[in-house]
This record gives structure tokens, C-alpha cells and sequence, in this order.
């Protein structure tokens, strides 16, 4: 259709031109003593129309004559910048792959046209910042600290072109890799507050803070992340653990503190077995074994796990009277649990009752045999001059912490 326009156009102008031809009757005379020319109106246009087509070709050629070696430069810079290009997705498809001494090359070759032209050009400057990252990394990779210095100085020459941010995340997770938490937190630092929050900022930053033991700040970036999430709550509770677990370690001697954290702590995540068992360790250790009992006894009543009862029952102080008739309830529900057993005879020895202490060992040998017992009894024989039985029972008890290491070798195996 408009080709069919522009035909048509066309056309009625051509009418146009030659009826106006026809009207126009005039002459033009040109006189250079002594010749003198007379000539229609329609062929002096004509002729003037042509003059200056000519002339605007003439110097046309004129100008593209000149800028020749402009067009040539420009020519041979597209050239070096589309082979730049190349190299710079070959050393980011190498460096994926893992061969590192190839990205390094690649990444070379990349730079060499970039680094020489103006880094505030966008082209050239975001050739040179992949080229600059990537070999960064994988001189990093190959662990080669002159490499590593010399693309580092040429990361820190491309701030002003944009790529500061990308070269301290990159600065972030070098030093993570080679456990420099100081480098790490250094670089980390110099990052805005508005790039802080990015979600992989957070991340980096929760590595940093695990490896450093800054267990609140490890906790606080965990939930976080999780709350955006950035970590499923897989991912996100074992590192919670791992946090209480440390913060646990940073409270340890101080019971006021200790029973603070656990209150304070999320019910959810009071469930964990080794957590309440860390914490009741940790009370008894501080001297607090009525708070102990009562964090054992708050968690079994809710969920059974008789690895707790350890540092139930060798807690020196506190209430070992009520602490055995909290067992001996327990025992109804659970008869045939050896860790409840050897708690009921522990408790039992320290209120020197020898007799049920006695029986309550042996039951709990009876239901799955186990050193500790073994040396509780052996400990108790002890006591009552029984020097037979009691080197019968260390005798045993030997021969299981012999056995262990087989058994968890044998477990490994398997695993594997």
C-alpha cells in the first residue's frame, strides 16, 4: 500500500513538472563579451539542478576522502572490541568448566584492547570488568598471590566505571575461601548499606559470621534469610543450632544467662535434642542443677529422648530424691529404656541406696550393654569391697571402649 502511495506521487509530480515545462516560455541569456548564449528556462534549471548535484557529490567524495582514516580507526577498534568479546565469554565459559590457567589466558587476551581505551566508554569498560573479575577468580582458584595482586589492581581501576561492587563481593568471597575473616569483614564493610542488604550480600555475610563465631549476628542473618526465603528451613535450622550451640559455649559459667537464653529461646526450636542436652550440660556444669532438672524434665514430659538423662542424673547437687521419683514415673512409661535404667541407678548411688543401684545397673546391661554402666558398676563393687566384681565390670568396661572404634570404623565403611 505505500509503495503504492509513493507511485502514485511520483506520478502526478511528473505531470506536474512537464505541464509546467509547457507554460513556461521564458529564456535566459548569457553574455561573456564576446560570446553570448541564450538558453530555455526549463533547460537552465535542469542545468542548475545538475551543477549542483554534482557539486554536492564532488564534495561528498571530498569529505569521505578525508575522514578515511577516521572510518579505518573506527573499523579496526570494532574489530579488536568484538574479539575482546569473544575472549571474554571464552574465559567466563572456561573458568565454568574449571579450566583455570585457560580463563586466565582468555582473560588476558580480553583486556589488552580494553585496558588501553577509555574505561568510561560502557562497551569497552564491561569487556575489561568480566575480564578483570574472571581472571581474578581464577587466579584464585590456582592460589597464585602474584596473579592474584596484579588483577585485583586492575578490578580496583574499573570503581569509576560501575564495577566496584561487583570487585568487593568478589574481594568477600576470596578472603571467605581462604578463611581471612579480617579481609572478609574489611571488604565487606566498604559495601553501601543499600548493597548490604542484598540477598547475596546477607549470605556472604552469614559465612562470615559462622566463621568468625559471631554467633549473633549468625543467628540474626540466618532467620532473616529465612524469613525472605533465601533459605528453606532445611537449610536454615542447622545453622540456628549451630548458633545456639556457640552462643551456649560464649555462656558457659554464667547460670542467670544461661536460663535466660533458653527462655528467650523460640519453643521450635527448644525441641532439638542435642540443644536441650547442651544447655542442661551447661547449667550443671555452672552449678545450676535445679534449673537443669527442670529443662530435662519440661522436655521429656513433652518429647522422650533418654540421651538427656545423662546430665540428669550425674548432676551433683540439686534434689537427687525428687529427681529419682521423676524417673521412677518416667520408668512406667518407658521400661525397656537402658539410658533411663542406668539414670535410676546413677541417682540411686548418689543417695546411696546400693541395693536398687545395684539392680538398676544390671537391668540396664540386661536391655543393651554399654560402658557406662559397665563402669558404674564396677564403681559401686568398689564401694562395697567387692573387688571381684568390680574388675569384672572394668574388664568389661575396657573391652567396650576397645570395641567402639571397630564398630564406628565398620559403620563408616558402610556408609561410604
Amino acid at each position: 500500500m505505500r509503495s503504492l502511495f509513493w507511485l502514485l506521487t511520483l506520478a502526478a509530480l511528473a505531470i506536474g513538472v512537464a505541464l509546467l515545462g509547457r507554460l513556461t516560455d521564458g529564456y535566459v541569456l548569457l553574455v561573456v563579451p564576446p560570446w553570448r548564449a541564450e538558453l530555455s528556462l526549463n533547460l537552465f534549471v535542469l542545468a542548475q539542478l545538475a551543477a549542483l548535484l554534482a557539486l554536492y557529490l564532488l564534495l561528498r567524495a571530498v569529505a569521505v576522502t578525508l575522514g578515511l582514516p577516521r572510518v579505518v580507526a573506527e573499523f579496526r577498534t570494532r574489530r579488536a572490541r568484538r574479539r575482546d568479546e569473544r575472549a571474554a565469554h571464552e574465559a567466563l565459559r572456561l573458568f565454568w568448566e574449571g579450566r583455570y590457567s585457560g580463563a586466565l589466558k582468555s582473560a588476558e587476551k580480553a583486556g589488552q584492547h580494553a585496558a588501553a581505551e577509555e574505561l568510561g566508554a560502557g562497551e569497552a569498560a564491561s569487556v575489561h570488568g568480566i575480564a578483570a573479575l574472571v581472571g581474578l577468580k581464577a587466579a584464585n582458584a590456582l592460589r597464585d598471590p602474584a596473579r592474584i595482586a596484579a588483577w585485583e589492581a586492575r578490578c580496583e581501576s574499573l570503581d569509576a566505571a560501575g564495577w566496584r561492587t561487583a570487585r568487593l563481593m568478589a574481594a568477600v568471597r576470596i578472603a571467605l575461601d581462604a578463611r581471612d575473616y579480617a579481609a572478609a569483614a574489611a571488604a565487606l564493610e566498604q559495601l553501601g548499606p543499600q548493597e548490604r542488604r542484598q540477598i547475596a550480600a546477607q549470605r556472604l555475610a552469614l559465612r562470615l559470621a559462622q566463621g568468625s563465631g559471631d554467633w549473633a549476628e549468625m543467628l540474626r542473618l540466618a532467620r532473616q534469610l529465612e524469613k525472605h526465603k533465601a533459605l528453606t528451613p532445611e537449610q536454615a535450622q542447622p545453622l540456628r543450632l549451630h548458633a545456639y550451640h556457640g552462643m551456649l559455649d560464649a555462656l558457659a559459667g554464667d547460670a542467670a544467662q544461661l536460663v535466660r537464653f533458653w527462655r528467650d529461646m523460640p519453643a521450635a526450636d527448644r525441641l532439638d535434642p542435642r540443644l536441650a542436652q547442651r544447655a542442661a550440660a551447661a547449667l550443671a556444669a555452672a552449678g545450676a542443677c535445679a534449673e537443669s532438672a527442670q529443662l530435662i524434665e519440661d522436655y521429656l514430659d513433652e518429647r522422650w529422648e533418654s540421651a538427656l538423662l545423662d546430665a540428669y542424673a550425674t548432676c551433683p547437687g540439686g534434689d537427687a530424691l525428687g529427681r529419682l521419683a521423676h524417673c521412677e514415673k518416667w520408668l512406667l512409661a518407658h521400661p525397656q529404656d537402658a539410658g533411663l535404667l542406668l539414670a535410676l541407678g546413677r541417682l540411686c548411688i548418689q543417695r546411696q541406696l546400693w541395693g536398687k543401684a545395684q539392680s538398676y545397673c544390671e537391668a540396664s546391661l540386661a536391655v543393651a550393654p554399654s560402658c557406662a554402666a559397665h563402669i558404674e558398676l564396677a564403681r559401686l563393687f568398689d564401694r562395697l569391697e567387692r573387688p571381684d566384681d568390680a574388675n569384672r565390670h572394668y574388664r568389661a568396661a575396657a573391652q567396650c571402649a576397645e570395641l567402639r572404634p571397630q564398630i564406628q570404623l565398620r559403620g563408616g565403611r558402610k556408609s561410604v
